[in-house]
């Protein structure tokens, strides 16, 4: 009997261990595993009485292996996704409100500065950066447009009543 024919045999008889510990899909897996093993490291192993025992040590070594590894991940007691309860996109009323009572400040306090500060707020959050909004005002330092910005920022922190929340 050649070698082919005992790891066939001996195939059977690793799968029918590993199914009896996990599941079917992954102790096919881990008897394939187990089968490289052997035929990889110890080619030189022929003997039933030698290979049957060793076949089931490094059957058992990968199926510690593929434990911990399942813990170190998590997979371990996890809970199903489809029985989790979906989370609600949308924020709390609380936040909500909150958000909405901010906004109404600051839309308040916009109109109360000046037309060069909303001009340059706006061109902020068109998202132009400073050397263009020094084009679009048409300034020659750069310098002035950092003034600005820091004044009207100031300003508008002022009116909304020295804070930003």
């Amino acid at each position: 009997m050649d070698r082919n024919q005992i790891l066939a045999g001996l195939r059977e008889r690793i799968l029918a261990f590993a199914t009896s510990r996990v599941s079917r899909d992954h102790a096919e897996d881990l008897t394939q595993e187990t089968l490289v093993v052997l035929h990889d490291k110890y080619p030189a192993v022929t003997d039933l009485t030698e290979l049957v025992p060793l076949a089931f040590q490094v059957l058992r070594f990968k199926m510690l292996d593929a434990h911990r590894k399942a813990f170190r991940r998590g997979e371990y007691n996890h809970e199903s996704v489809e029985e989790l309860p979906l989370a609600d996109p949308a924020d709390d009323p609380a936040t909500q409100l909150d958000q909405r009572q901010r906004v109404a400040r600051l839309l308040s306090a916009i109109t109360q500065l000046g037309d060069r500060c909303r001009e340059l707020f706006k061109w902020k959050l068109e998202g132009h950066s400073f050397p263009e909004i020094q084009t679009l005002m048409g300034q020659a330092s750069i310098n002035t447009i950092y003034t600005w910005d820091l004044r009207c920022r100031k300003q508008l922190l002022s009116l909304m009543g020295g804070s930003w929340e």
